[in-house]
């Protein structure tokens, strides 16, 4: 494996990456009616919309704030 080959796996990882933070990627499967991190019941019409959710709307949401400034 050359540095040309690194590189190339790199890009794949960062695309694949970005794909996934950017909710390309959608989970699929059961959703939690409650939430992992607070415990409120997650609403019917977001459990429909986002199959495999575990977090209600607010807690996604400063997840993903933590995540984007690297702190989660």
């Amino acid at each position: 494996m050359d540095v040309a080959d690194l590189a190339n796996d790199n890009d794949f990882t960062e695309a694949a990456l970005l794909a996934h933070n950017s909710g390309l990627q959608r989970r699929s499967g059961p959703s939690a009616y409650r939430c992992e991190e607070c415990g409120d019941a997650i609403p019917e019409d977001r459990r429909q919309a986002e199959p495999g959710t575990e977090h209600c709307f607010d807690c996604k949401t400063t997840l993903e704030h933590l995540a984007k400034r690297g702190l989660r």
